[in-house]
């Protein structure tokens, strides 16, 4: 299918949150025409002021359009929207659901042999990029799934980001996304230590990161999230502490389901759920800074 036929065909989206909002107005402004749900009124209200229609339920959205993408942020979600009474697999016009999410492997699997016994195929598309990333569509779109079923929706995702075809099972993506996930938020722990021990030890906090970043230590934190959102005092990454809580969380279990006994995945899943206990699970991931400055301190340690 080209992506004139597709342009043609309406185009389901559940789930318009903070990273699904920004996708799906991309989307609409490519000139696809948009069906989308959500229970935030107001962020589908935010969709319908251009174009999109507002779907009564998510069978609404499924009775409505041949391809439904999702983008919901937790496995139980997604299998309540995909399986349950009223979902996905009680549509009557859906083929294909291109799933956003993070949800981990076995979830993914779990609701693709559910609907493939409807005749519905799942693409595991999940992205990497955060919030800004899908405003700008600079994403990193991880795909597996059945190629014939892959040719159908790739060219949907051109608005949305750079395609990375990684495998032809359901549950591959998610995978890697993990993977690139739990990479991403312990870089971001360590380098909360490595700057608080500097600030603390004198050091210039500009000074540090250039010198960082011109050296071997440079990663995702010192080359993006502090320069842009914590050298600033934003804070506004834009995606939670509790999101990363939950993403390190299945990534730690997936690997230690294939055999590897993540000593240190466990330790930086520890840090950033301590720090969600401490009223930061709605919190600017980049705020893990603040309580490393705390902790140092000696304040929110227990005993």
């Amino acid at each position: 299918m080209s992506s004139s036929d597709q342009g043609s065909n309406t185009i389901g989206f559940v789930g318009v949150g903070v990273m699904g909002r920004p996708m799906a107005r991309r989307l609409i402004e490519a000139g696809h025409t948009l069906v989308v749900f959500d229970r935030d009124e107001q962020a589908v209200a935010e969709l319908t002021a251009i174009g999109a229609r507002a779907a009564k339920s998510v069978k609404d959205v499924a009775d409505t359009a041949r391809i439904v993408f999702t983008s919901l942020p937790t496995p139980a979600i997604f299998r309540q929207v995909a399986l349950g009474e009223g979902g996905l697999i009680d549509g009557s016009a859906v083929k294909i659901l291109v799933d956003l999410s993070t949800v981990g492997s076995r979830m993914e699997k779990e609701v693709a042999d559910g609907l493939l016994v409807k005749g519905i195929d799942t693409v595991d598309a999940p992205v990497s990029g955060g919030a800004a990333g899908a405003k700008k569509g600079t994403l990193a779109i991880m795909l597996a799934g059945k190629p014939a079923v892959l040719d159908q929706v790739r060219g949907l995702f051109e608005v949305l980001g750079k395609v990375f075809v990684v495998g032809d099972q359901p549950g591959q993506g998610q995978l890697l996304k993990l993977l690139n996930n739990m990479l991403s938020s312990t870089a971001f722990a360590i380098t909360s230590e490595a700057f608080v021990a500097g600030v603390r030890g004198g050091l210039d906090p500009e000074v540090m990161m250039s010198v960082i970043n011109s050296g071997s230590g440079k990663n995702g934190a010192t080359m993006d999230k502090f320069p842009k959102h914590v050298l600033p005092g934003s804070f506004d990454f834009g995606f939670p502490v509790g999101s990363v809580c939950k993403d390190i969380g299945l990534a730690v279990d997936e690997c230690q389901a294939l055999g590897v006994p993540m000593w240190v995945g466990s330790v930086a899943r520890q840090v950033w759920n301590y720090a969600a206990m401490q009223d930061g699970s709605k919190r600017d991931m980049t705020e893990l800074v603040r309580y490393v400055e705390r902790w140092s301190s000696g304040e929110g340690l227990a005993d």
